[in-house]
């Protein structure tokens, strides 16, 4: 008899194979999904199950450690286990998108056209794999630290979340995401707002390459800011007089950026502020390499808020172009 936590985790992984096919996100017996129990065991989908018409005997206990050939196993559990060994995520969902699948076949990127795309899967990295199955897993493990979803082209999606909600919350998005681009192509061909237009825009980098987190590397960036006519225009025109902190969770390094009407006014070195976005250094090299775009990160929790993202999120626009801007300075 199973009882407790692989109780409910068998329950929530039926739950989501059947919304998963109820939503036509899988068909037939492609896909799969798994769920952390502890640091050594998860539970899997077997190989050849039906998602939607998934039952307890077609989940597998295993131990990531020793399990490895273990029968009924599915050809993605690599990926999986590998997922486990690198994130500390609680849920893992595979299946084959038929919009996302024939988008992605097709473009290279996600034409992000509202603001809920942008802010919940903002660039969706891409792996291209070249066999029916995922055979080098390590791919996708590179495209996972820069978001919480990745595409792999000509085969499906994989997301990674601290719960399956979560989780098919970010493919819904981008099947979504991928519906309204095919969409707005029949009334437009050409279409480009001018948003995508300024944090298109290729200002280059410096010359000069900083250590990650010093001040010479914050203060370049505020420089870039107070000389951004973008920035300069929506500040005036959003009133973003505002102070953002950001901080290095590795060792409490952190900057106070004090906006008035768009410029930076001051640099602080505290975290003495309303709105505080943290994170560990691998993380923020993502960002300042402009592979992670910061307020995905922190909806999809690799980043920390202190302050309400609502409240900040009337500064979508002009904030995006900090972010941006972030990656035009070089670091070591």
């Amino acid at each position: 008899m199973i009882f407790g936590k692989e109780k409910e985790l068998r329950s929530q992984m039926i739950n989501t194979g059947r919304k998963l096919n109820d939503l036509h996100l899988a068909a037939a017996t492609a896909g799969n999904l798994s769920a952390r129990i502890d640091a050594d065991n998860i539970l899997i989908t077997a190989t050849g199950t039906s998602l939607g018409n998934l039952k307890d005997s077609g989940i597998i206990k295993v131990d990531i450690a020793r399990d490895e050939g273990k029968g009924g196993l599915s050809t993605e559990f690599p990926l999986h286990r590998l997922i486990y060994r690198n994130f500390p995520a609680k849920t893992v969902i595979h299946c084959h998108p038929p919009l996302v699948n024939g988008y992605f076949a097709v473009y290279s990127e996600l034409r992000n056209l509202t603001f809920e795309s942008r802010l919940y899967l903002g660039n969706v990295p891409v792996v291209t794999q070249e066999t029916p199955a995922i055979t080098k897993p390590e791919l996708v493990i590179e495209a996972l630290k820069t978001n919480n979803l990745a595409v792999i082209k000509n085969h499906g999606v994989v997301a990674v979340a601290d719960g399956f909600t979560k989780g098919l919350g970010l493919i819904e998005t981008l099947e979504e995401a991928v519906k309204i681009a095919a969409v707005a192509r029949l009334f437009d061909k050409t279409v480009m707002d001018d948003l995508d237009q300024a944090l298109q825009k290729d200002l280059g980098r410096p010359a000069e390459a900083y250590a990650m987190f010093s001040q010479g590397h914050i203060q370049a960036i505020v420089d870039l800011v107070n000389q951004d006519e973008f920035i300069a225009r929506k500040g005036k025109e959003l009133d973003l007089t505002v102070q953002l902190a950001i901080k290095l969770d590795d060792n409490g390094a952190a900057f106070k950026f004090n906006f008035e009407k768009g410029r930076i006014i001051r640099l602080d070195l505290d975290a003495d502020a309303p709105y505080v976005i943290s994170a560990p250094a691998p993380v923020w090299e993502q960002v300042f390499l402009g592979r992670l775009d910061s307020f995905v990160a922190v909806t999809q929790g690799k980043m920390k808020l202190q302050g309400q993202l609502g409240q900040l999120a009337k500064w979508y626009v002009p904030f995006s172009r900090l972010f941006e801007l972030f990656k035009q300075v070089k670091i070591k």
